[in-house]
């Protein structure tokens, strides 16, 4: 992973969830839960971490309820060997800006 820039603020949220289809958009994610308060925001937020230990960074996009989905790229989840269903482990180490 890419050195975080010098204004990336700690973080630290850990939570488990499936890997699902958002169905309006299609994209295959995991619903951050409670995310809308932990961030203080409704918006689009960068982040980087972990998924199964794993690092990664992305964008996590509001879902118009008070959460975000945080998007899973194929790549990342043919390295994870997880599809639709099967559970991850996910570490939220850094928000980015």
């Amino acid at each position: 992973m890419p050195a975080a820039p010098s204004n990336a603020q700690a973080i630290d949220k850990k939570f488990s969830a499936p890997v699902i289809k958002e169905n309006n958009s299609g994209w295959i994610c995991v619903i951050v839960p409670e995310s809308g308060d932990f961030f203080g925001t409704r918006k689009p937020v960068k982040i980087a971490g972990t998924v199964d230990g794993h690092e990664f960074q992305a964008t996590l996009l509001p879902m118009g309820d008070g959460t975000h989905m945080l998007p899973l790229k194929a790549a990342l989840r043919k390295t994870l060997k997880k599809d639709q269903g099967d559970s991850v482990d996910v570490h939220l180490n850094q928000r980015l800006s």
